[in-house]
């Protein structure tokens, strides 16, 4: 088979489930430039096939699609222009697939979107590929059917991961790191800022042993503090060294869609801390056995979420930790392959 995906920033999740399609035929990738925030170097499988967007004229990519004879069109979402030209022209002649990570909100531009989707996605897509039922929500307002609707559409490295958990496990059974751990961009949405002020005011108001280090760049100053460490924008190859070293994943996002590093991070064998606008939250947090959610925005929840975390015994936080590590089991690889070659009919 001929797969080939419109996509804009690719990301080494999303390579690992393509290194596993691979073995089911041919692996076209079409993406946008590396973003400058996310500086990811990639270690390419050469039985992939990718192409740089900005190589080619809407007419050459049109050509470069058509030479492949593709069985499968797959893209992301509905902001490239030029790849719903492409996408629209196979329309009825194969399955085209759209992926998107939105949850309904019902905000007024949704709704319009569920007005105009006859006229516009239901006239291009055939198939609509989600992340998880938040998301399946809002592809089914917008007219596409359920037995075209599927889910599953991001997995982590699951391999990688579990490579990461089994052989730092008995390390943390011994003892367990008192270290928070936040991993994305320094951006105001990402709730950065009130980790921050929660994690201090924590210290101030109730002394303890535990530090938080951060890994990202973005463009939110760091914060000056004894015990908060930032190590910058770390490849994915290099994060068992940090998790080696730390205990307590926290992801206090304003805004996620869906957040692949809370699977990466319950695959590490990490609890979990996550507000309640990440989507991933969903599928790999259970309240109180593998962690805790706090509204997003809310300093007072970050730091009574910490608390929560700080009070517990080394056996407890461990207990958690193989929890979140057996929910991350639930999607992988080789389920996204399969959600896809079940699009395709095989």
């Amino acid at each position: 088979m001929k797969f080939v995906f419109l996509y804009t920033e690719i990301a080494e999740y999303f390579l690992a489930c393509c290194n596993k399609l691979a073995e089911h035929g041919e692996v076209h990738i079409i993406r946008w430039p590396v973003n400058k925030e996310a500086p990811f170097k990639f270690n390419i499988n050469p039985t992939l096939k990718l192409y740089s967007k900005s190589d080619y004229t809407l007419q050459q990519l049109t050509q470069l699609v058509n030479s492949i004879h593709p069985d499968v069109i797959v893209c992301s979402g509905w902001i490239d222009k030029e790849y719903l030209k492409i996408s629209k022209s196979y329309f009825k002649k194969i399955p085209t697939v759209m992926t998107c990570d939105t949850h309904w909100t019902g905000s007024l531009k949704q709704r319009l979107a569920t007005i105009i989707s006859p006229f516009t996605l239901l006239t291009i897509f055939s198939h609509a590929w989600v992340p998880g039922e938040s998301q399946k929500k809002y592809v089914s307002k917008l007219g596409f059917k359920q037995d075209t609707i599927h889910t599953g559409f991001y997995s982590c490295d699951l391999a990688y991961f579990n490579s990461v958990y089994e052989a730092q496990k008995e390390q943390k059974k011994t003892f367990f790191p008192k270290r928070f751990l936040y991993v994305g961009r320094y951006y105001e949405f990402k709730g950065i800022k009130e980790l921050w002020q929660a994690f201090i005011e924590l210290q101030d108001e109730y002394p303890n042993d535990w530090e938080l280090w951060c890994l990202g760049i973005g463009d939110v100053e760091p914060v000056v503090h004894p015990k908060i460490k930032h190590f910058g924008f770390v490849q994915p190859k290099d994060l068992a060294h940090y998790t080696m070293q730390t205990g307590v994943f926290i992801l206090p996002s304003r805004f996620e869609p869906w957040g692949v590093v809370v699977h990466e991070f319950a695959a590490s064998g990490f609890p979990l801390l996550l507000s309640d606008k990440v989507g991933a939250k969903d599928a790999f947090l259970r309240e109180t056995i593998n962690g805790f959610t706090f509204i997003s925005g809310s300093v007072t929840g970050i730091k009574e979420s910490m608390k929560k975390i700080i009070s517990l015994t080394g056996i407890e936080l461990q207990n958690m930790s193989e929890v979140s590590h057996g929910l991350s089991k639930t999607i992988s690889p080789d389920t996204w392959v399969d959600e896809l070659l079940s699009i395709c009919g095989k």
